[in-house]
């Protein structure tokens, strides 16, 4: 991780199956980040057309050209730009998490492996089947969406494999946005890491979202919140915090796998053990 990372949140209210407002919202929030100085901008789950499931596949579809505004974007502005979109892999709908670097290179392409039942996720999307840390130019990535925070094993995971920023992109309800405050800081302060929570606002038929996105150390400080309205955040991650609190409670180091559960497999423990 660079010593210093200034990194920014796009909260907004995502406009189901409604591309161009989106992309206009998106665009003009990581063009106010870029003139703040970030590193890193980050946005929400299924940004460019929300769960707009009727049309998955035509709004998948949209997806390329998307990805290379992105892009282009990136390498302009010298800036590394996460956030989930719709994705056509092999006939089905995934929801994928696309970081692109800041030399515009796609240095991670995650496809969401947890989907939500409870509103028939499965029922849309094709679920993806690895986890996935993007090396990037400031630094490694550990990419989750949504529903994926409230899987600490995908985490930990993640942080064994080198992320020291856990990004996450989500549509969180307000229902349930104290979990979504709580479970930020817990895989935070468990993993001795860095995390970026970005989550929408707005309504979509009966669910209504607000935001609470948030940047929170590894110590377990909020270090930036965007509230509950339209807007952006900024604040800077400082590598030396990471280390420090590592070497001081060296709990990743002290860890002892094969006594917790008897679930765990051999690739499981031999991860561990070289990690």
């Amino acid at each position: 991780m660079n010593p210093s990372v200034v990194v920014g949140i796009v909260q907004f209210d995502v406009v189901e199956g409604d591309i161009e407002t989106n992309l206009t919202r998106a665009f003009q929030g990581l063009m106010r980040l870029s003139e703040s100085g970030c590193h890193l901008a980050v946005l929400p789950e299924m940004w460019s057309c929300g769960f707009d499931n009727g049309n998955l596949a035509s709004q998948a579809g949209e997806t390329p050209g998307i990805v290379e505004r992105l892009r282009i974007f990136a390498a302009r502005e010298r800036m590394v730009v996460a956030g989930s979109l719709p994705e056509l892999v092999d006939g089905s709908v995934v929801n994928t998490l696309y970081a692109v670097d800041s030399d515009g290179e796609i240095k991670g392409r995650y496809r969401k492996l947890h989907l939500f039942t409870p509103t028939g996720e499965d029922n849309h999307f094709a679920a993806g089947q690895e986890a996935v840390v993007a090396e990037t130019s400031i630094g490694r990535l550990g990419l989750m969406i949504c529903y994926d925070l409230r899987f600490p094993e995908l985490a930990r995971g993640l942080v064994l494999d080198g992320a020291e920023i856990l990004v996450i992109s989500a549509q969180w309800p307000a229902a349930r946005l104290a979990h979504w405050e709580a479970l930020l800081k817990a895989r935070a302060i468990e993993n001795q890491c860095f995390v970026v929570g970005v989550n929408r606002v707005g309504r979509s038929g009966t669910l209504v979202y607000n935001g609470g996105s948030q940047v929170v150390s590894p110590l377990g400080e909020v270090q930036a919140h965007a509230g509950g309205a339209d807007g952006e955040v900024v604040t800077a991650m400082d590598a030396e915090v990471l280390a420090a609190f590592r070497e001081h409670v060296p709990c990743l180091e002290e860890r002892r796998p094969m006594c917790y559960s008897r679930h765990l497999t051999e690739e499981d423990s031999r991860r561990v053990h070289e990690a």
